[in-house]
């Protein structure tokens, strides 16, 4: 996939303009630094509103919208179509979940049709155009912290549809891990063992991890595989 990458550098949620975000009832003009406040936020971007896969995938981002505000997380979505467009396909969102069909959900999408902050942000793939021959928004999550720092960038293909309980299990490990001095390993669930940072001395994590830390044995004889309960 050949992505746009025109995003100002250092990326920051601060640089994102105000623009028309669909809100209750209609829509009014907002920052969506003021949307995040002082909370992570994830702004994900779809083709199309009215597409099988994106229908889905808000879908799926609906239902864990409580999860998701558990972890003080705010939801942004973005589509290259219109507010009218964005109220009439909510509709259809909800009932594809099971819903009444009403034009609300449980988080504000974007209206970017001029394409101004899928441009800025890089979001544009040039190689899936719309019937005007268009480039069209490819299927990007990116999450960010409370200072509105970028901490993680996802790209999907438009074939290919998100998992939501992956993002949420990432926005987890990034949230325990800006707090404690550890990492997470391959396949990490909330719950499981962690691994102490490689730059912290033994002494050190004895202190931080009181309820211990395990090193495995290995071959070259050096201790960096280790691990400890999750703080």
């Amino acid at each position: 996939m050949s992505l746009i990458t025109q995003a100002s550098s250092p990326f920051c949620a601060c640089e994102i303009l105000s623009v028309f975000i669909l809100h209750d009832d209609g829509y009014c003009p907002f920052s969506c630094v003021l949307l995040l406040h002082s909370r992570w936020g994830i702004l994900f971007s779809h083709p199309r509103d009215f597409t099988p896969v994106c229908t889905t995938e808000l879908g799926r981002a609906a239902k864990l919208a409580p999860e998701f505000a558990k972890r003080n997380v705010k939801l942004i979505a973005l589509s290259i179509d219109s507010v009218e467009d964005h109220l009439a396909w909510s509709k259809d969102i909800n009932a594809y979940n099971g819903d009444e069909p009403t034009n609300k959900l449980p988080f504000p999408i974007i209206d970017d049709k001029n394409r101004d902050l899928a441009i800025l942000l890089g979001m544009l793939d040039p190689a899936e155009k719309d019937d005007k021959g268009m480039p069209v928004t490819a299927r990007v999550v990116f999450i960010f912290d409370p200072d509105k720092k970028l901490k993680l960038s996802i790209l999907y293909p438009a074939t290919t549809g998100r998992n939501f309980d992956e993002i949420l299990r990432v926005i987890k490990s990034l949230q325990l891990t800006a707090t404690k001095k550890v990492a997470t390993p391959v396949d990490w669930k909330e719950g499981d063992s962690v691994m102490v940072l490689p730059t912290i001395p033994e002494e050190e994590a004895k202190q931080l991890f009181p309820k211990g830390v395990f090193t495995k044995d290995l071959p070259s004889g050096k201790r960096y595989l280790r691990y400890t309960p999750q703080p």
